[in-house]
Order: structure tokens, then C-alpha cells, then sequence
């Protein structure tokens, strides 16, 4: 165990790729360094430690992961480099072979880093710490601001569905997920702290609370009686574990927003059995039009992936059909990239990259449209606004209850502070409205 006083003065610098997810966790690593002493570095200072929280869920997101840190160990070169996260889990010798780097940790070492801080100053030597992805069972709760308006609330981890084109249960384990008196616990706390709006995160939120005799829904019922917090988001569910009784309560509820993110990732029943999904577009189809009916205002995002195996050029273009069709607020596309070691490398029908970017650039335009639909369908409205922050501009930027993002005058308004604000002009080059404060 590191001793306090060696490491007094000493600071790090917290660099997080990918998901809420990871950001909610690198708070966890932060909290965990400075009850040892080591505190987050100020702007403008050297850090003496920098840790790298990665992401793995595409190659591109590899790709990024390898080149932040090797930037990161050239701006600091005397620094100790910690690499954790889903990279590191699923590829730890890359991760080790990257000159500069000192300590490697998979996701199931995350919470033992200042330990392994404590033996690397001991020995110099660079060490790598992973155990099998079967092995990996620990829960601990995260919850991060940062410098963000928003908490990131950590309620679950891990996944049991093993999708034909993902890698995220081998670098996360299976699902697990905390306690109702442990997560509530964590909402108080940031309610303390003067949190205004909760995101809950996780790898399958919707699988909460399955091995301890706890749902979801159980959860989200006794978080909306937690007084200081005035907003919770549901950061993505699978549409399977969206039930009609969630949104029900969604549209009933205090304090839980009119917002769902949703993966569909194909719009096609035929894709959807090859990639493992446990629902066919009928279902999805009925869970927008359940939240359309109840909630007629709220934000749906949804989750798709173009051009996978096995997704032929009829397919695609009845994945289309379907999209466009479904009354949603946007589309967060991702192009398919081959994974190792995943079940999809088996299925027939290999989609070249140019027909990929072609079939993004499809959807993207999709997306563009419904959002500019959405958005305009709330021109000249009210609706509350909490306000993040101030802009190099001198706007302040803020989110509506149901996800439209806003600039508004900011000589009247305060961060973290709710406001109406009546909504102006939308701008689709920069996804963002125009507002004015309605005092």
C-alpha cells in the first residue's frame, strides 16, 4: 500500500477515451490516488503520473487509444504512464509494447492502480496486470462530474448477450451491477455536492439488479425520490430490457427525462439474427411507438451499425427502410470494423470499405434529417433548460429536458442552474438552437 506522505505533492493527469461508462470509473481511479496523497494535476502544471482510461469498441477507437497515449508520453516524458481500460484488457501487450508506457491494467485491476503505482516506484521495471475476462466478477459504484454539469453514475457492468460482432464481454466480464442501497447512496452524494442531473451508465443498464433479486425498474423508482436531483437520463438500454412498465414510469416520473438512447444496429430481422440481438425489428418498432404515445416530446437515439457481415445490399436497403421510418430524434452511426477473435469473422458476405462509407454516409444523411424534424418541431416553445457552461463565444450551452441542445445570452444564467428558455433558431451544421431566457 502506498504511503501518504511518499507521495504528497505528487500529481496526475486523468485521460479518458470512449463511454460514460469509463468516465464514471476514471472518478473511482482519481478518488482512489488522492486518499494516497496524489491529486488531480492543475492546468498549466507537469504532472508527475498520467493514467490513460481506453476504449475498445471499434478499431478506430484502438487506433485513438495508441495515438493519445503516445502523445500523452511525449508531452510528458518523465511522467509514470498508467494504461487502463477495455484496450488494455483486451490487448495488453500492444498496450505494453508502446515505448513510454509503465504499468499496463486490464478493467479487473482498475481499483488496485495505486498498489501497482506503489511496486513500479519500488522497481522501475514496466509491469503488466490482466486476468482472464471470465474472471472478472468485482462491482464498485463510480460516480463522476469532473467538469461536467452532468454526473456520471455507474450502475452496472459487464454483459452476458456475447453479440456476434462485439468484444465488450471479454473486456468487461460478465454483468454484474450494484446494490439499490448503494447506488442510492452515490445519487445523495452528488445530490451534496449541489448535482443537478444524473446519467446512469453501465455496459447493459437494463440487466440490473439480476443477480440480487433487484430490477431496473426498482431501481429508477427509488432514485426518483432522492431529493437535490432534478434530472436523470437513462444513458442507452437494450430494447429488449426497455419495458413497457420503464417507460410508463419514465413518463410518470419527477425526475427521470424524456430521453431513451436506443441500439437498434440493424434494421434488418436477417442481420439481427446474425448478430445475436435478442429482439427483431417488430419489437423495436413497438418500444418507439409505446415512448411516441406516453412521451410525445421525448429525444430517441438510436444505436446502428452499417455495413456488417452478412448485411447484403438488400438488406441494407431494408435496414434503411425501416430507419427511416421509425419516428426517432437521431441516428448515432457506426461503421462495422472487424473484431478479433468474435463469432461475426465466421459469417459469409464480406462488405468492402468504400460500400461501407458509402452506406454511413446514407444513414448520416437519415439522421441529419430527423434531427433537424425533431428540433424544429420545438421553435417557439418553452422548455427547461440546465445550463452547463460558458462559451469562448460568451453564450452559455445547455440541454432541454427531452436532449435538444441550446445556446442561450448567458449575462443572466449560472451554471448548473435550471431556466426556462423559449426556443429560436436551429443551426443543423451545429446540431444547436438558438434560445432566450424567459424570466
Amino acid at each position: 500500500m502506498i504511503d501518504k506522505d511518499t507521495f504528497n505533492n505528487r500529481t496526475a493527469l486523468f485521460h479518458t477515451l470512449g463511454c460514460k461508462l469509463n468516465f464514471a470509473e476514471t472518478s473511482t481511479i482519481a478518488r482512489l490516488f488522492a486518499e494516497r496523497g496524489i491529486n488531480r494535476v492543475q492546468r498549466g502544471d507537469v504532472p508527475d503520473i498520467v493514467v490513460v482510461n481506453t476504449c475498445s469498441v471499434t478499431d478506430l477507437a484502438d487506433k485513438k487509444d495508441r495515438q493519445a497515449i503516445r502523445r500523452l508520453v511525449k508531452k510528458y516524458p518523465e511522467a509514470t504512464v498508467i494504461v487502463t481500460g477495455c484496450y488494455a484488457q483486451l490487448r495488453p501487450e500492444e498496450v505494453a509494447a508502446i515505448d513510454g508506457v509503465d504499468i499496463v491494467a486490464g478493467n479487473d485491476k482498475k481499483n488496485s492502480l495505486p498498489d501497482y503505482l506503489d511496486s513500479w516506484m519500488q522497481q522501475r521495471q514496466k509491469a503488466t496486470h490482466h486476468v482472464d475476462f471470465k474472471q472478472i466478477n468485482e462491482f464498485t459504484p463510480s460516480c463522476s462530474r469532473g467538469d461536467r454539469t452532468r454526473y456520471f453514475l455507474k450502475v452496472q457492468d459487464g454483459c452476458d448477450y456475447y453479440c456476434s460482432y462485439c468484444t465488450i464481454p471479454m473486456a468487461r466480464g460478465r454483468s454484474r451491477s450494484g446494490t439499490i442501497e448503494q447506488i442510492v447512496a452515490q445519487a445523495r452524494q452528488a445530490a451534496s455536492e449541489g448535482g443537478k442531473e444524473i446519467v446512469l451508465t453501465g455496459v447493459n443498464v437494463g440487466d440490473f439488479g439480476r443477480h440480487h433479486g433487484e430490477t431496473f425498474l426498482d431501481l429508477i423508482k427509488q432514485l426518483d425520490k432522492v431529493d437535490g436531483i432534478e434530472r436523470y437520463r437513462i444513458s442507452s438500454i437494450e430494447p429488449n430490457l426497455l419495458t413497457p412498465e420503464i417507460v410508463e414510469f419514465v413518463a410518470e416520473s419527477r425526475r427521470f427525462m424524456p430521453s431513451f438512447h436506443i441500439p437498434l444496429q440493424n434494421g434488418n430481422d436477417e442481420v439481427l439474427k446474425l448478430m445475436r440481438r435478442r429482439y427483431d425489428s417488430e419489437l423495436f418498432a413497438s418500444r418507439v411507438d409505446l415512448i411516441r404515445c406516453v412521451m410525445p416530446d421525448a429525444f430517441i437515439g438510436v444505436d446502428l451499425i452499417v455495413g456488417a457481415r452478412g448485411e447484403t445490399e438488400e438488406r441494407f436497403e431494408s435496414s434503411r427502410r425501416f430507419v427511416e421510418g421509425l419516428d426517432i430524434s437521431r441516428l448515432h452511426v457506426f461503421t462495422y470494423s472487424e473484431r478479433p477473435d468474435t463469432r461475426a469473422l465466421s459469417i459469409d458476405h464480406v462488405v468492402d470499405q468504400a460500400e461501407k462509407h458509402r452506406r454511413t454516409r446514407i444513414m448520416l444523411a437519415v439522421s441529419e434529417k430527423k434531427l433537424e424534424a425533431f428540433t424544429s418541431r420545438f421553435i417557439g416553445s418553452v422548455r427547461p433548460v440546465l445550463v452547463e457552461h460558458r462559451r469562448r463565444d460568451g453564450l452559455m450551452s445547455g440541454l432541454t429536458d427531452n436532449y435538444l441542445r441550446v445556446a442561450i445570452d448567458g449575462d443572466n444564467v449560472v451554471p448548473n442552474s435550471v431556466v426556462s428558455v423559449k426556443i429560436g433558431t436551429y443551426d443543423p451544421t451545429t446540431e444547436e438552437s438558438r434560445g432566450e431566457v424567459v424570466l
